[in-house]
């Protein structure tokens, strides 16, 4: 058997706060669905990124605790260009959703930046730097 990633899913306290800065991101995520217990979405690849409210989490698993303090998760996503990096942040602020780590030319050769869910997960942006 090949092992295959389905899906990501990320708990969240508010899911429609949730959904607004992935979808400012750029995630194809419905219309209407900001109070919904659970909501999918197929990332380009057909990768699923799922959310679930952490009541929907206690309806199977009541022993679940949410995670406290730093992230839990990191999704990172290729921007393709450092410009588009830059770009991608500037929108992201103008929709709410404000850098915790500038864009900035990372040792490993990427240009880099990190934006916040709500629920504090990682969402890094990054994009190969040209060669020298």
């Amino acid at each position: 058997m090949t092992l295959t990633l389905g899906f990501i899913g990320i708990v969240t306290r508010d899911m429609a706060a949730s959904l607004a800065v992935y979808r400012a991101l750029g995630v194809d995520i419905a219309d209407g669905q900001d109070a919904s217990p659970h909501v999918d979405a197929t990332l380009p690849g057909g990768v699923a990124l799922a959310g679930d409210t952490v009541e929907t989490i206690l309806s199977f698993d009541p022993s679940y605790v949410p995670a406290d303090g730093g992230h839990r998760i990191a999704l990172a996503f290729d921007q393709g260009s450092p410009t588009a990096v830059d770009a991608a942040v500037t929108a992201l602020a103008a929709a709410g959703h404000p850098a915790h780590v500038a864009p900035f030319d990372a040792p490993w050769g990427q240009r880099y930046a990190t934006v916040l869910d709500p629920d504090g997960n990682s969402i890094d942006l990054y994009a190969a730097l040209p060669q020298s």
